[in-house]
């Protein structure tokens, strides 16, 4: 089932005037507490996103902005012991979060992590047959979007899948959405995320979209399961 794009719209999306350094240092600085800050909001729009990308044993997945490693953790359960899990992430201390899970979890043989950005992904082309990315994509300055989304199609093998769960403005709740703006623009420092058009994003980079849907983290998410161009199998939508 492919879904059909909505025409066009306008590029409403907000900027980003956090520096790379800025994000990071934050990051860092709030590692210790993300979990009870953020996994009761985020959790359940996670899980569905795992559910949406399906990872089978024996398959290579990438994990882009891997916080403190739930993600990672189920897509290692998921490959299993000849399957391979990379995780990439822009702050240190969010990794050591990870690494501890993983460890806790006795996974960590299964998943290489990495510091780094993924508007340059240090991976080798076609070499992954799954990527997740929650809560991240919207991070990303405006003009950033594409070229994170460019790096993402790049690393992915012929239809290969993606699942992203991001803040939507592709939602009914325009108050939720009213708020969540006023206070990037207002305290970006704490709020460093706004909400972003999702599939149309995905669309452009050349995904086809095989479901979207939104669920409520508090505040309106979407999460969108695309296809990266090629042939092969995957077009199945559990």
């Amino acid at each position: 089932m492919t879904v059909q794009m909505s025409p066009a719209r306008p590029p409403d999306i907000q900027r980003v005037h956090l520096t790379r350094g800025q994000t990071r240092a934050f990051y860092d600085s709030i590692a210790p507490y993300y979990d009870l800050l953020s996994e009761p909001a985020e959790r359940p729009a996670r899980r569905r996103a795992l559910e949406r990308l399906a990872p089978r044993p024996g398959q290579r997945m990438l994990e882009i902005g891997v916080g403190t490693g739930h993600g990672l953790a189920a897509l290692a359960a998921a490959v299993g012991p000849v399957g391979q899990v990379y995780g990439i992430d822009v702050s240190e201390r969010m990794l050591d979060c990870a690494r501890r899970r993983l460890r806790r979890r006795r996974l960590s043989e299964r998943v290489a992590l990495r510091l780094g950005d993924a508007v340059a992904l240090p991976y080798a082309d076609a070499s992954v047959d799954g990527l997740l990315m929650t809560f991240t994509l919207e991070l990303f300055d405006t003009p950033e979007i594409p070229r994170v989304l460019a790096e993402c199609r790049r690393v992915l093998r012929p239809a290969g899948r993606i699942v992203v769960a991001a803040l939507t403005k592709d939602a009914n709740e325009r108050t939720a959405i009213r708020v969540m703006e006023w206070v990037h623009a207002h305290v970006p420092q704490i709020f460093d995320c706004r909400p972003i058009h999702l599939r149309q994003a995905l669309a452009r980079a050349g995904f086809a979209i095989l479901s979207a849907e939104v669920v409520h983290a508090c505040v309106p998410v979407e999460i969108v399961l695309g296809k990266a161009p090629g042939s092969g199998a995957g077009d199945d939508v559990p």
